[in-house]
């Protein structure tokens, strides 16, 4: 990798699901003070050393020459690198990814919060060949199509290797629907704190909330209520991680409103209670 171009890092003052729309950067690894959530997919490459994220409540290792992709709005924060070398990153806006239509089974992890990482092999040559061309070509031309169709193709050919799943055709949705999914998944990730109901999501986005929840559940695989509660979850999760706070300020500040719902609903997820959670990683 050349180290004449512009290495962008992480700026601890961006807003929380400020968008990054379409971008193919150099980023220089740094350790980031919180959290980043946004609502494009990412790709990471890393040509040395590893990096280490904090996902939800788990610590990911990605290892040098493997192509990772993740959702960007599961909260994602780096924590540990090994090497001061600049990475590749690229970032997909949801409505593209989805026109796409990738094989089901792929995009149902990706949206399920799975770090998607294709192990180091032949390729990998390849594959910082192409970041280095979408990379120069898009501080050139942002519109270039040309690196769209070769994302696109090498996000098949990733699902072909890591998957080797067929194309459930039930889990499809049609690109007038596209939008409407996107507007629901940034509404909960940015509301999941407050009272807030299938109702009240489906009139911000102009459905019937029978028909916003069945639209979402053909993208997610769940229901709209039951994203908002994995929501929910994962934000006590870190809370129970990272901080001293007591269960009862967590459970409130996660957007739960009662001890016993907070306590069946992280036992339903976690098969365990939050403080038996707290104690695992103490």
């Amino acid at each position: 990798m050349q180290h004449s171009e512009k290495h962008h890092t992480f700026n601890k003052h961006r807003n929380e699901f400020r968008p990054y729309g379409l971008t193919c950067e150099v980023w220089k690894p740094d350790l980031m003070p919180k959290a980043d959530r946004h609502n494009e997919i990412e790709i990471n490459y890393f040509t040395e050393g590893s990096l280490t994220y904090l996902f939800q409540d788990a610590k990911i290792e990605i290892p040098p020459k493997s192509f990772t992709v993740f959702w960007g709005l599961i909260p994602h924060q780096i924590v540990d690198y090994t090497n001061t070398t600049p990475y590749y990153v690229c970032t997909i806006p949801l409505t593209i990814f989805l026109e796409w239509k990738l094989p089901a089974t792929f995009v149902d992890k990706v949206f399920k919060g799975r770090i998607l990482i294709e192990d180091k092999g032949d390729h990998s040559f390849y594959d910082e060949y192409m970041l280095k061309n979408w990379t120069k070509d898009f501080s050139i031309n942002k519109d270039n199509k040309l690196i769209l169709l070769e994302i696109h193709a090498r996000l098949l050919r990733m699902s072909d290797r890591i998957l080797s799943l067929p194309e459930d055709g039930n889990s499809k949705i049609y690109s007038s629907e596209i939008n409407k999914v996107e507007q629901i998944a940034l509404f909960i990730a940015q509301n999941y704190q407050q009272p807030i109901k299938t109702i009240d999501i489906s009139k911000t986005v102009g459905l019937h909330p029978d028909y916003a929840n069945v639209v979402f559940k053909k993208t997610f695989g769940t229901t709209i209520n039951d994203y908002i509660i994995q929501e929910r979850i994962s934000h006590a999760k870190r809370k129970l991680i990272t901080s001293d706070d007591s269960i009862t300020n967590i459970l409130y500040d996660s957007g739960f409103n009662s001890i016993s719902r907070f306590n069946a609903a992280f036992r339903k997820v976690n098969k365990c209670t939050p403080r038996e959670f707290k104690k695992r990683f103490q």
